[in-house]
């Protein structure tokens, strides 16, 4: 890891400075290099001084020694451009009552900032103000540092998230945080939500922006590890000084990679970014419009394309992710809560979406060694918005269809029709009217224990298996007798007959209700 330059004031801030604007300063030459960092203030007559510079210092003279030859005033400044001086001040007075012409095109031409004080102005309170506020500077860019170690350290010993760690990062940055892949898709972020859907907005121009110089607060550091490089933090828009920011970046670049390499995480961030998306999307709890500069900047084709929301029952996100890249289909992959996995498609308009649907789910069969992986959707989207309501949609469609037998004629890919009553319900079962429908059917076996946990269940199969009693009797593993007896038991309970349709339609959908609630 690279280490950050020490923290800096620049020439226009050394400017700025009281004590020097009470010298009436003059930029005569170099103005457009104003921002050039000071590390040091070097007070030197000496004709050779560049000799004694290391780079990065703002050299204050009188020009006593270059007063009426032209050519030592030219050398004097081609020194300080070779060794890499951040400006020189000249002082005017007996020497110099005048900016000196040869000195001020040689500066402009050199790139120098060359400044001028009208007023004397004695060097040694300046050196002292500037010198003093250097080193104030480094020792609290030293204190930041050891403080973002200290925190992000005891964050990865405890286990914490990626996302916890960026949160982190993003408080003491002030400004939006950004990690990507080499691709520049971003994987995780962190900071205010306002501006971080600001930066995501207009990630395309940020993104050749963060992989090339830095500039206005952008600040970039690589992540990798053993010669390999695999991501970056990316600091956007950071406000304070340049080298504090680079050197946030490099602690906050250091933390993550250890974090990576302690599998701080079960998933790879690249699985953790997919996952929070689409999270997002089926909860509802961020809209979906919002989420939109995210799925961008993740990579998701999403300009004038057609969307379809699946969800995989049983199904490996890995084997997920692999299908799609054999069949060349964009898309996300994220394993959601329950044992379900999410995924997105996202198809040109052109493009058969239902074929291609259909075909997804066959060739994920076919990888799954022969294993029934239920593919639920909720059909294609054209419209971004709507794709949160098809995730949920598709998620209810898998949910039925496991909360049952398994039909035999369930096509490849199972919609909200091919599950009938049993779906329905689920689409409806947090509907209050309905919950109170349930209860007011089944409240006669709800209302003690020993029926719930001995006719509810016989309930249960009774009317799955089509009013079969003696199919009911053989799966509960008694005799007919006594299977007419707790039918009788459950018909004075409800009060209802079930030897009447309707009435044993009404008891038959108020359990699925019933049952959809309690899962």
């Amino acid at each position: 890891m690279a280490t950050a330059l020490e923290p800096a004031l620049s020439v226009r801030q050394v400017l700025h400075l009281d004590r020097v604007l009470a010298g009436e300063p003059e930029v005569v030459a170099g103005a457009g290099h104003l921002d050039r960092p000071v590390r040091w203030v070097h007070v030197a007559e000496a004709a050779d001084v560049g000799v004694m510079l290391t780079g990065g210092e703002m050299v204050l003279t009188t020009g006593v020694l270059l007063a009426g030859d032209l050519e030592a005033q030219a050398e004097y400044i081609r020194s300080l451009h070779r060794a890499e001086a951040a400006a020189v001040v000249l002082g005017l007075g007996r020497a110099f009552p005048a900016p000196p012409d040869v000195m001020r095109r040689v500066a402009e031409r050199c790139g120098l900032p060359m400044v001028v004080l009208h007023r004397p102005f004695p060097f040694a309170e300046l050196t002292e103000e500037v010198q003093s506020r250097l080193v104030r500077q480094k020792f609290a860019a030293v204190s930041l540092s050891e403080s973002v170690r200290t925190a992000l350290t005891g964050l990865i010993t405890a286990g914490a998230p990626l996302q916890r760690m960026l949160d982190e990062i993003a408080g003491h940055a002030a400004c939006p945080v950004v990690v990507t892949n080499l691709a520049h898709r971003v994987l995780a972020t962190a900071g205010e939500r306002s501006a971080v859907d600001d930066v995501l907005r207009d990630w395309e121009r940020i993104a050749r922006q963060a992989g090339g110089s830095e500039g206005d607060g952008w600040i970039r550091a690589e992540l990798g590890g053993r010669g390999e490089r695999w991501g970056r933090i990316v600091l956007c828009g950071y406000r304070g000084d340049g080298a504090t920011g680079r050197l946030l970046a490099d602690r906050a670049a250091e933390a993550l990679v250890l974090h990576r390499m302690l599998g701080g995480a079960a998933h790879s961030w690249e699985e953790q970014s997919a996952q929070s998306l689409l999270t997002d999307l089926v909860s509802g709890v961020v809209p979906a419009r919002q989420l939109l500069p995210r799925a961008r900047a993740a990579g998701l084709p999403v300009n004038r394309r057609t969307f379809v929301p699946l969800v995989v029952r049983d199904g490996d996100p890995a084997q997920l992710d692999r299908v799609l890249r054999l069949l060349g289909l964009s898309g996300l992959v994220a394993e959601l809560a329950g044992g379900i996995t999410a995924v997105l498609l996202s198809l040109a308009r052109d493009q058969d979406a239902e074929a291609l649907t259909t075909h997804f789910a066959t060739r994920l069969r076919t990888e799954s060694d022969g294993c029934r992986t239920v593919v639920a959707t909720a059909g294609p989207r054209t419209v971004w918005d709507d794709v949160a309501a098809g995730l949920r949609e598709a998620r209810h469609v898998a949910d039925a269809v496991a909360e049952h037998p398994a039909e035999p004629d369930l096509p490849v890919v199972v919609r909200l029709r091919d599950v009938h009553l049993r779906g329905l319900v689920r689409l409806l079962r947090d509907d209050p009217r309905v919950q109170s429908f349930a209860e007011r059917e089944l409240d006669g076996l709800l209302c003690g224990a020993d029926a719930e946990q001995e006719l509810l269940p016989v309930l249960r199969t009774y009317l799955a298996t089509g009013r079969n009693k003696s199919r009911t009797a053989q799966l509960h593993h008694v005799s007919r007798p006594a299977l007419y007896r707790r039918l009788e038991a459950i018909e004075a309970r409800l009060g209802v007959d079930l030897d009447d349709f309707e009435q044993a339609a009404s008891v038959h959908i108020a359990l699925l209700a019933h049952d959809a609630q309690q899962r």
